[in-house]
């Protein structure tokens, strides 16, 4: 369900990727009140979104209903050069690092208090998966506190790099969440299943031939 987009196939998923930049644009400008992302086209895209990033997307009868971006730490992403007043000590970098951002979800999939919602749960494995296979063994988090203990009981060792500060409406952390097998096979057992969450490869190499 979780299709994973990089610059190799992302022609492959236009129509996809409009839902999730409009999809970003909902969640971070319209609710979270980020306003210095507001585009006149309702498309949330940064400088970030270029042939390096990594996006996942959960995908069902071809409504994106959760996306997530990934970017190397090597590279400048949103730590380093948007928000560097986060993370009180040296800038967490290395080719095992990378940043977690634009985590969202629809409104009607979204988790239920404590409750991590099956879209939810399936985009965290995607990025699991995703990393014991490419050698990633830890992603960077600005986040709503409010995940800390989440994260924890879903069995990531995360380490604050700063104190919480007000951005729009919401309260943020930066933090490393570092993560192995015993992290996957929690996120499994709260979802009932071992069935793989990225869509196997080959699937994704048949929609860029067709």
């Amino acid at each position: 369900m979780i299709h994973i987009v990089t610059a190799e196939n992302i022609g492959s998923y236009q129509y996809e990727m409009e839902q999730a930049y409009r999809l970003r644009h909902n969640v971070f400008v319209d609710e979270m009140g980020w306003d210095d992302l507001r585009k006149p086209d309702g498309r949330e895209i940064d400088q970030f979104d270029d042939g390096r990033a990594l996006h996942m997307l959960y995908i069902e009868e071809d409504r994106v209903l959760g996306y997530q971006r990934m970017l190397p730490s090597m590279r400048p992403h949103l730590l380093t050069e948007v928000l560097p007043h986060l993370c009180e000590g040296d800038f967490p970098v290395g080719p095992h690092i990378w940043e977690w951002t634009r985590y969202c979800v629809t409104r009607q999939h979204r988790d239920r208090g404590r409750i991590l919602s099956p879209v939810g749960n399936l985009l965290l494995s995607a990025i699991v998966e995703w990393g014991l296979a490419s050698g990633v063994q830890k992603i960077i988090i600005e986040m709503n506190p409010l995940w800390l203990l989440r994260l924890v009981q879903l069995n990531f060792r995360v380490t604050p790099l700063g104190l919480p500060q007000q951005i729009g409406k919401d309260s943020i952390i930066a933090v490393t969440a570092a993560f192995d097998r015993r992290t996957l096979k929690k996120l499994q057992e709260v979802r009932g299943n071992v069935v793989p969450a990225v869509v196997a490869q080959p699937e994704a190499d048949q929609r860029l031939r067709a």
